[in-house]
């Protein structure tokens, strides 16, 4: 069981002098199910130190998994930490895996990304710059946003991620432009707060990331969106993003239904 001190939020808004802001230590979770072979075209992508570590998180892998990660890790100067659950248990799961990694090793802000090549590396710096130089506390990338991009966007898929932040900003009363995309970064100490209990096992699939959105806007936290890429590959395969709004609807619309109305917390 875990006992969280609660800390008081009146200071977390206060922007950040940029001596602290260098001090601040980063981390990338990304969580992968199957198609492991696309690493070897996103590690490479890591340059300059955006981050101090990667955290790979394999639901659901194997051996062969392991090593043609470790192959493709040798080749970047950004340290790899592989998490494996040999059986699947969730994007979630795996997410929150990786958030007690780095809360263990006492990361500032974790950027949090697919690892099938749809989300580009080399636009971290926009997520972290909100953060690092000015005090927010969570950012949402956006691929509606001026400057943002969309390639071979489904199109089912497309149109639910436009409507998708309408209700959100009904039901929240904080404009979102994109909801489904799940590169974003925040600060960790967000966790530290006993109002955002991410351990709870009806969070291990989808829900997870929908809950953190919901928890960061509901309670007050500085929130930002920034304009990002979004690339799917063709016939739209591979990495985490086995997500069908058809198939999944419930886990994605469940948590902003749940906590609006307080049934869940």
């Amino acid at each position: 069981m875990r006992w969280w001190l609660e800390i008081q939020r009146a200071s977390w808004g206060i922007g950040i002098e940029m001596s602290d802001a260098c001090s601040l230590r980063k981390i990338a979770i990304i969580p992968i199910y199957n198609h492991t072979g696309n690493m070897a075209k996103v590690l490479p992508k890591f340059r300059d130190k955006i981050v101090d570590e990667i955290c790979i998180v394999l639901d659901c892998g194997t051996q062969y998994d392991l090593d043609h990660i470790r192959k493709a890790a040798t080749k970047i100067g950004t340290p790899v930490h592989v998490i494996v659950n040999r059986e699947r248990k969730g994007v979630g799961y795996a997410i929150r895996e990786g958030i007690d990694y780095a809360l263990d090793k006492e990361y500032d802000v974790a950027v949090v990304m697919a690892g099938n090549n749809k989300d580009n590396p080399r636009e971290i710096p926009r997520l972290l710059k909100p953060i690092l130089r000015e005090g927010y506390d969570y950012v949402q990338g956006s691929r509606f946003l001026p400057g943002g991009k969309r390639v071979k966007n489904p199109f089912f898929r497309g149109v639910f991620s436009r409507l998708f932040p309408f209700f959100w900003t009904l039901f929240t009363n904080v404009r979102c432009t994109d909801v489904t995309n799940g590169f974003r970064a925040y600060r960790l100490r967000i966790f530290s707060d006993r109002r955002i209990n991410i351990w709870q096992d009806w969070l291990d699939s989808y829900q997870l990331e929908y809950y953190i959105h919901y928890k960061v806007l509901s309670l007050g936290y500085k929130v930002r969106e920034v304009p990002v890429s979004k690339v799917y590959p063709h016939r739209h395969k591979g990495g985490y993003s086995h997500i069908s709004p058809l198939r999944d609807w419930w886990k994605i619309v469940g948590p902003l239904v749940y906590l609006k109305l307080g049934v869940k917390g």
